[in-house]
C-alpha cells in the first residue's frame, strides 16, 4: 500500500485521502494500486454505502499521472524494469473502469488542480457519481502539452460535453474554473472552501439513505456563486463550436486565423506550442470516442498510450517540461502541414491481439 493515500471508514463511508502534497497527488503506480484496493475491498462490503476521495491539502486533488516517472521508466531498460510504465496505465485505466461503474455514490471533492489522471478518478458514471468544485478548482485535460492525448477515459467524458468544448479543452489543455466545469458537465455542485469543514460533518453525521441528494441540498445556497451561464466557456460556446467543429486539424487552424477575435487569435497561439502530431490524434480520438462505450475508449487509449512512448513524442514532452525544464520541446514532426493521414491513423492500430489486450475484461 502507498504511504501517499491513506484510508478510513466513518459513517458507513469509505474515505480515501491523498496525500502527497509536494507533488500535488500526482500518481503513481502505488497509488493507482491503493485506491484500486480500496475500491474493491468497500464494492461489495454491505456496511460501506458510499465513498469520497480528497486530498490532505487545498492545493491539489491530484494534478495527474506522475510524468517524471513516465521518463525515467519510459527510457529506461528492461533491466531498470521499464515494464513498470506497462503496468501503470493498465492498472489505471483498469481503475478508472471501476471508478465509472462503481454500485455505491462516488463522491470527488475537485477542490484546487485536478488534472489528468486526477480527472480520471474523480469523473465516475452518472449513476455513482457526486463531482464537487470550488473556487479554487483548476481543471485541465493538459496532455497535449507533453505530447500525449487526453486519456484515462477523456475520450469518453470529453466528446460527451455540450457541443464542441471537449474538441475545444483537448486540443489546447486549456485550463477551467468551477462555473465552467459545472457548464461542460464535469461537475455536478459548487461548494466554497469556507463550508467544506460544514461537508465533512454532513458526512461525519448524516445518516440519509441517499447522500448525494443531501450534498445537492447542502450545496444550493451556494450555486450562485458559480453560475454557468455565467461562465467563459458559456460566452464562448458559439465561437467554440464554429471554430471546433471540423474533422481536419488544419481546417480547424485555418479557421482560427481567419477570426480575428480575442478569442481566437489567443487560442490559435496555445496550439501553436502544442505537438502537431498528438493535436492531430486527439482530434481523431474524440471523433471517434463519440460512438464508443466507456470500456471500448479505454482499451483503444490503451493502444494509443502504447503507440506514443514508441513514437517519443510524450518523452519529448516531458523532457522540456520536467526534466530539462527549456520548455523548447522539438516535436516530431515539426509542423502541422508534415502530418500525415497514415501517421494518425498508426496510433489507433492495435498493439494486441483482442484475446490478449490487457484491458479486454473490461465490459460497459
Amino acid at each position: 500500500m502507498s504511504e501517499y493515500v491513506v484510508t478510513s471508514v466513518k459513517n458507513q463511508i469509505g474515505f480515501i485521502t491523498l496525500d502527497r502534497p509536494k507533488a500535488l497527488n500526482s500518481l503513481s503506480l502505488d497509488m493507482v494500486r491503493s485506491i484500486t484496493t480500496a475500491l474493491l475491498k468497500w464494492r461489495d462490503n454491505n456496511d460501506i454505502r458510499a465513498v469520497f476521495i480528497h486530498s490532505s491539502s487545498e492545493k491539489a486533488l491530484c494534478a495527474g499521472g506522475d510524468i517524471r516517472f513516465f521518463y525515467d521508466v519510459g527510457t529506461s531498460t528492461p533491466t531498470g524494469d521499464s515494464a513498470l510504465l506497462e503496468d501503470f496505465f493498465t492498472e489505471e485505466y483498469a481503475l478508472n473502469h471501476l471508478i465509472h461503474f462503481y454500485p455505491k455514490p462516488y463522491i470527488a471533492l475537485m477542490n484546487g488542480v485536478v488534472m489528468g489522471g486526477g480527472m480520471g478518478i474523480a469523473q465516475a458514471g452518472p449513476d455513482s457519481c457526486l463531482r464537487i468544485v470550488t473556487e479554487r478548482t483548476k481543471m485541465a485535460m493538459p496532455e497535449v502539452n507533453i505530447g500525449l492525448f487526453p486519456d484515462v477515459g477523456g475520450g469518453y467524458f470529453l466528446s460527451r460535453t455540450p457541443g464542441q468544448i471537449g474538441t475545444y479543452l483537448g486540443l489546447t489543455g486549456e485550463i477551467i474554473g468551477a462555473a465552467d466545469a459545472l457548464y461542460a458537465g464535469l461537475a455536478d455542485v459548487f461548494i466554497p472552501t469556507s463550508e467544506i469543514s460544514g461537508l465533512m460533518e454532513l458526512l461525519s453525521n448524516s445518516d440519509t439513505s441517499d447522500l448525494r441528494k443531501a450534498i445537492h441540498d447542502f450545496a444550493r445556497p451556494y450555486a450562485t456563486q458559480a453560475e454557468p451561464a455565467q461562465s467563459k466557456l458559456a460566452v464562448q460556446r458559439t465561437e467554440i463550436d464554429a471554430l471546433f467543429s471540423g474533422n481536419s486539424l488544419i481546417n480547424i487552424a485555418e479557421a482560427l486565423k481567419k477570426n480575428n477575435s480575442v478569442f481566437a487569435q489567443s487560442t490559435l497561439a496555445t496550439m501553436e506550442k502544442r505537438s502537431p502530431l498528438l493535436m492531430c490524434v486527439t482530434l481523431e480520438q474524440l471523433r471517434r470516442s463519440a460512438s464508443m462505450s466507456v470500456s471500448d475508449c479505454l482499451r483503444m487509449e490503451r493502444n494509443m498510450v502504447r503507440h506514443c512512448f514508441k513514437h517519443g513524442e510524450v518523452l519529448e514532452g516531458v523532457r522540456a517540461l520536467v526534466v530539462d525544464k527549456d520548455n523548447q520541446p522539438k516535436w516530431s514532426p515539426a509542423h502541422l502541414s508534415e502530418v500525415s493521414e497514415d501517421m494518425v491513423a498508426g496510433f489507433f492500430n492495435e498493439v494486441w491481439p483482442a484475446y490478449a489486450h490487457p484491458l479486454r475484461s473490461l465490459n460497459g
